[in-house]
């Protein structure tokens, strides 16, 4: 059976005769020792200057036959690699720009609306493969420093009152799709209250947010402080949002009581 870690190493090596590019790392599954055979293989290469879009798909031809250029959510490329038959998954990343991800939640303490340290959980689980000038040593080491005290207590102040404290909260915006039948907007809105929620999660767990897949089963496994009943709570509302909107607002009182319950503990809001 091919080697993926000697195919990972030939990719890198390829990019890296590249000037522009600084670095390639390695993450997803592979970099955790979690892949299997339905796996993609995430490959993240690291430039000071954008890649033209010929150049990545001459690249991707020296290693598959049929090769797809994926921009549509920032630049990246996919194929099926002909030396493994692994699904190769290619994501460029500005050099500057991923370290300026790890300052604004490290150093300034930076919130956002859900997903608030992906890109900190990007490089601090991802496997470095090549390093121009060491510039990504230095910074994965950067991303294991301790999550600082003060983006919990900003990640919390940012998303909490949004689920159902301030007027156009998630949960009266849930509502107001669920009277009216609009079973669009219903999803889309207890898609953003449930991308806070989890953001609010992992800060109060000190954990790093993962992205947007397996997030419950991620929870409950690196999450001890978490709701009691997080899992039937949050499932009990997704079905809800497809088969009874009329119930959805009272599965989204009963999911963030629980939260809010947690945060009280943790003195992150007022009993």
């Amino acid at each position: 059976m091919p080697d993926i870690n000697q195919q990972i190493t030939a990719i890198a090596a390829r990019f890296a005769q590249l000037p522009e590019v600084e670095a390639v790392a390695v993450g997803g599954s592979q970099a955790a020792g979690t892949a299997n055979a339905q796996s993609d293989t995430d490959i993240y290469i690291y430039t000071q200057t954008d890649l033209p879009r010929e150049t990545r798909y001459g690249i991707g031809r020296e290693f598959a036959d049929t090769v797809q250029i994926i921009d549509f959510w920032g630049p990246g490329m996919e194929w099926v690699d002909r030396e493994t038959g692994m699904h190769m998954d290619i994501v460029f990343f500005g050099a500057e720009w991923m370290a300026e991800q790890v300052e604004r939640v490290l150093i300034r303490h930076e919130a956002g609306l859900g997903y608030t340290t992906c890109f900190w959980h990007t490089m601090r689980v991802s496997r470095p493969v090549y390093d121009r000038q060491g510039w990504l040593a230095r910074l994965h080491e950067r991303a294991q420093a301790p999550y600082p005290d003060e983006l919990v207590r900003a990640i919390v102040t940012l998303n909490f009152p949004v689920l159902r404290d301030v007027f156009p909260s998630y949960r009266t915006q849930i509502a107001k799709a669920a009277s009216r039948d609009d079973l669009v907007s219903l999803n889309h809105r207890t898609a953003a209250l449930l991308a806070s929620y989890f953001d609010i999660l992992f800060a109060v767990n000190r954990q790093t947010h993962p992205g947007e897949k397996r997030l419950l089963a991620t929870a409950e496994q690196v999450c001890p402080n978490r709701p009691p009943n997080m899992r039937e709570h949050v499932t009990a509302l997704l079905d809800a949002a497809v088969n009874q909107p009329g119930d959805a607002a009272r599965c989204v009182d009963a999911l963030v009581d629980e939260l809010e319950t947690l945060l009280k503990g943790e003195g992150l809001r007022e009993r």
